[in-house]
């Protein structure tokens, strides 16, 4: 009998690898995402919202690392360096760095639990609790919120910070959240590590700050517009401003060299009057000064 179970259960484990090697080699990206204080009703809701894109397994930490041993993927097998306590499988043809930043953005509102730290200050807002009259009342005035009775309800006085940002949450407070339907804190699937095309990502690695990187790529494009216009180096973003600027340039020369062409003929001769006219008018002046004082006038 012993031996029928053992056999059973041996079967039944080759069949969930054979199952993993399945889905892995389908899909081009591999990752792991830490399951560490995410809980099943989170995992069931990000699990909806990813199903068009992400296929979310959990499985023994060694079944997966067979199935990454059996698969055929080039070098996926390094993945199983970064298999540390219970993680989340994720399989999808989603770039990494996106499916990082994807992830960061789905947070989940959640319940506190008593040892949770606060991730900012937490508040019961004043009004209807919705409680009737009864151990709410006490255990609203241990968590230090002053409340009334009105309409058969329990209401509180006025907004009231029942945990500060960083610090822990009492039991307590964590059971009058909890009473309060307050979801105090979010939470959202870190990526441990990610492989795509026989390379391995790390978590920070894949930690990008969008903003940082918008502008680096913002400096790198205004960098190589000016390269390309400096080097007279034309391309489909740049040649429009180099073509001005070479017919600034030429136009510059021609002017200052008085060079007669149909576009600066007008300028070139407007320019030479204005030269005569001053040069006229500067020897009409020193003939003047240089006459006998008899014949100036």
């Amino acid at each position: 009998m012993a031996q029928t179970l053992e056999r059973s259960t041996i079967r039944r484990k080759a069949q969930e690898v054979e199952k993993l090697v399945s889905s892995i080699d389908l899909y081009n990206v591999i990752a792991f995402a830490s399951l560490h204080k995410v809980r099943a009703i989170q995992l069931q809701e990000l699990a909806k919202r990813f199903r068009s894109d992400i296929l979310l397994k959990t499985a023994k930490n060694v079944l997966v690392k067979r199935a990454l041993e059996r698969s055929a993927k080039r070098n996926i097998n390094e993945l199983t360096k970064h298999m540390v306590g219970s993680n989340l499988l994720l399989l999808t043809d989603m770039n990494p760095f996106k499916l990082s930043i994807l992830l960061g953005k789905n947070k989940i509102k959640t319940t506190a639990k008593a040892g949770d730290i606060a991730q900012n200050d937490i508040t019961i807002p004043a009004g209807n609790t919705g409680l009737p009259p009864g151990p709410a009342i006490s255990e609203l005035h241990e968590a230090g919120v002053r409340t009334r009775i009105e309409s058969g309800s329990v209401w509180v006085i006025r907004d009231t910070v029942v945990a500060e940002m960083g610090e822990a949450i009492p039991a307590k407070v964590a059971s009058v959240l909890s009473k309060l339907g307050v979801k105090p804190l979010e939470v959202s699937l870190q990526l441990v590590a990610a492989y795509d095309d026989g390379l391995i990502f790390t978590t920070e690695q894949l930690s990008l700050d969008v903003n940082e990187t918008t502008r680096q790529f913002e400096e790198a494009h205004n960098q190589a517009i000016n390269l390309s216009v400096n080097a007279t180096y034309p391309t489909a973003e740049t040649i429009a401003t180099i073509l001005r600027r070479a017919h600034s340039e030429a136009r510059s020369l021609a002017l200052n060299a008085a060079y007669l062409t149909p576009e600066v003929a007008a300028e070139v001769v407007a320019k030479a009057y204005s030269q005569m006219a001053s040069l006229a008018s500067q020897i009409a002046k020193i003939n003047k000064d240089a006459a006998p004082k008899g014949l100036q006038g």
